[in-house]
């Protein structure tokens, strides 16, 4: 049996199609940078752990791979929700114990944080990691739970609160890790730095 997966959705980086949120209020290309920034922040902690780590990128996988230790994969399904059941449900078929998913949008996640969401789940059925705005920046679980991903208006401020009442009403055991920001939108991006000033350099970003 292999242990850990670690999932990463991903978007493909390209002008105009990602953080469009945030390039509302600060241009697309310094968007682009900014997200640039986070996919390498998340994969520098993810190589860290000893995660087998899959990439699932929204529309291609590209020829040059960030690392060696990375698999690319494509997203399959028609909303987040169904295109997060059915990796999950690729590799628990492919023998993994335990599987993570984080996205590219919390640059707080540390190697720490996810050896401590895999740890959970030797004694929890589901680690969830909140995210300031009411959604998550990680989920894991050791078998794959359909219901937590049907019935669930993706990217609003409810669905922690709904993935939760889902969970405890199917009797799993949950883990909550630390309350992490994601950065979508340029208030975002202020909080973030108001809380740890030392992103204001890593950003570029001033306030």
């Amino acid at each position: 049996m292999k242990d850990t997966a670690l999932l990463i959705f991903q978007k493909n980086p390209e002008l105009g199609k990602v953080k469009t949120r945030l390039g509302a209020t600060i241009g697309d290309e310094r968007a682009l940078q900014i997200y640039h920034q986070l996919i390498e922040i998340t994969l520098s902690a993810a190589i860290k752990t000893p995660f087998d780590i899959l990439v699932f990128y929204s529309s291609f996988v590209p020829q040059d791979a960030p690392s060696s230790l990375i698999i690319g994969k494509v997203q399959n399904g028609k909303d987040l929700g169904q295109k997060m059941k059915n990796a999950f449900h690729e590799v628990f078929s492919s023998g993994y114990q335990k599987a993570l998913i984080i996205g590219t949008d919390c640059p707080e996640i540390s190697e720490s944080i996810l050896s401590q969401a895999a740890q959970e789940l030797d004694k929890h059925d589901l680690v969830i990691g909140p995210a300031e705005d009411g959604g998550y920046y990680l989920l894991g679980m050791n078998t794959l739970q359909m219901e937590l991903f049907e019935g669930i208006e993706w990217s609003t401020e409810s669905v922690l609160e709904l993935t939760l009442a889902k969970a405890e009403k199917i009797g799993l055991r949950v883990s909550l890790l630390e309350r992490l920001n994601d950065i979508d939108t340029e208030e975002d991006l202020r909080k973030l730095i108001l809380k740890k000033p030392e992103y204001e350099s890593v950003f570029g970003y001033h306030r």
